[in-house]
């Protein structure tokens, strides 16, 4: 025996150790396999978190035609990136002049990306007449290294609760899809001239028009029925305008005249950018208007020549002439009596017009390339690039009918003036066509059966 120890039980303390540290190991053990039994059968299992994209942009997405800046009087109709000069970002807008509340600009470069602030320059256009709402551009330069999808409108009025508007025009396309787009006025009062809307729908298809952009407002059910018409066979787009559920149009939009303009000089800046790389030339004319090659026998033979006579103009003024629809031409050839079933004005029976006022510059109507203008307003480009051609009228003309506004010509001092009947034949088949579509009971007579049925009548 060594330092009093008994080496005789060593054997016993070892066995009763291995023991002990066999029963702890196997407590643990079904300890932690009966938390993983709870784990699993208690709670179910968690699943792997997946990486969601949040979208930070300012402001709540707006798919309105018109929209409203809270707190301000504002009106925002659309946004367009416009590269021209500057990276800028333009949102045509209706306002009150004096609106001078600051404005911003709040760019999203990506969904996870931060936000950029821009402050906003705003720039009335020249032509509000004296009255208190006008046209405007709110313009603001785009941050480098960045290709917003949207922007959002803030003032200090606005708080947080602001719009944002997809920027069109972001991508530009090489080619275009037409090459003659009209922009027409608003359609308002519950309009109801529908024989005078389809003949002009019809005389701009003989003509070359491809794509006619149209702000509605109002007008009657049997208008609309023909409008279907026009939208199913793709060559009228309608743009809803319910610009007289802000504010009282009577009392804020009135052109010169007194004679409410709902707001056209707005919708005519928006349709220019609308179709900007859409379409080689938009025509800007009201509903009642037709622009008349004298020389041609459609659009592009004439634009072709006005353009390569004028390379570097991107405006092109005609003289409009007035047709009054009161007076009437005595020819039977063009009073189609199957076409009594449609309301409104046949303009082949008004072939007399009024002359022009020696020293008076009468209105003219435009046909422009859209990538040279900056600003628009009725009759001339505010803001643009480029010449403006003024279009003889032994060249081409506008055509319009329509009610007089003011005080008459007497009728001995009208024109008489067919230039309209060039394009009779073809307009008498294919107004038919379109009243055979709107109304299938009926059997429009065709163009040569109305000529000698009438020319028969007159005998």
């Amino acid at each position: 025996m060594m330092g009093g120890r008994d080496w005789a039980a060593t054997p016993k303390i070892a066995m009763w150790s291995w023991r002990r540290n066999k029963f702890l190991l196997t407590v643990s053990s079904l300890t932690i396999l009966s938390f993983e039994i709870y784990h699993w059968i208690i709670q179910p299992p968690v699943t792997p978190k997946i990486k969601q994209s949040v979208d930070r942009c300012m402001g709540m997405i707006t798919n309105e035609t018109i929209t409203v800046l809270k707190n301000n009087k504002i009106l925002i109709i659309s946004a367009y990136h416009d590269n021209r000069q500057l990276n800028l970002t333009r949102l045509i807008a209706i306002m009150h002049y004096e609106e001078t509340q600051r404005l911003y600009c709040w760019f999203c470069c990506s969904p996870e990306g931060s936000l950029i602030r821009k402050r906003a320059a705003v720039d009335i256009h020249s032509d509000r007449l004296g009255f208190s709402f006008a046209t405007a551009d709110i313009v603001c330069v785009e941050p480098e290294d960045c290709s917003p999808k949207y922007v959002a409108i803030q003032s200090p009025l606005s708080g947080n609760e602001v719009p944002r508007f997809g920027i069109k025009n972001r991508v530009q396309k090489n080619s275009f899809t037409t090459e003659f787009t009209v922009c027409l006025s608003v359609m308002f009062g519950n309009y109801s001239n529908v024989l005078q809307f389809v003949q002009t729908l019809e005389m701009y298809k003989i003509l070359g028009v491809q794509k006619v952009v149209l702000y509605m407002n109002s007008c009657t059910e049997l208008m609309r029925r023909f409008l279907s018409i026009y939208v199913a066979e793709g060559t009228v787009e309608i743009i809803p305008w319910p610009i007289d559920s802000y504010f009282e149009t009577t009392s804020f939009w009135q052109d010169y005249n007194g004679i409410k303009s709902h707001g056209e000089t707005t919708v005519l800046n928006d349709c220019i950018y609308r179709n900007m790389y859409k379409s080689k030339y938009v025509l800007l004319n009201d509903i009642d208007e037709i622009f008349l090659p004298i020389k041609h026998q459609n659009w592009k033979t004439m634009m072709d020549s006005l353009q390569d006579k004028n390379p570097g103009a991107g405006v092109f003024l005609f003289q409009n002439y007035f047709f009054p629809h009161t007076v009437f031409s005595s020819e039977a050839a063009v009073n189609i009596s199957s076409w009594n079933v449609l309301p409104g004005v046949n303009i082949l029976q008004h072939v007399y017009r009024e002359p022009n006022v020696p020293g008076v510059d009468s209105p003219r109507k435009m046909i422009v390339n859209p990538r040279k203008v900056i600003q628009t307003s009725f009759y001339s480009v505010l803001k643009g690039y480029g010449g403006t051609v003024e279009v003889p009228t032994t060249f081409a003309t506008v055509y319009r009918c329509g009610k007089h506004v003011g005080k008459a010509v007497p009728e001995k001092y009208l024109i008489r003036d067919t230039t309209i009947w060039r394009f009779h034949v073809p307009l008498i088949t294919n107004v038919n066509k379109i009243i055979a579509i709107g109304f299938p009971e009926e059997k429009p007579v065709s163009a040569w059966e109305g000529f000698w049925k009438n020319i028969a009548g007159s005998f």
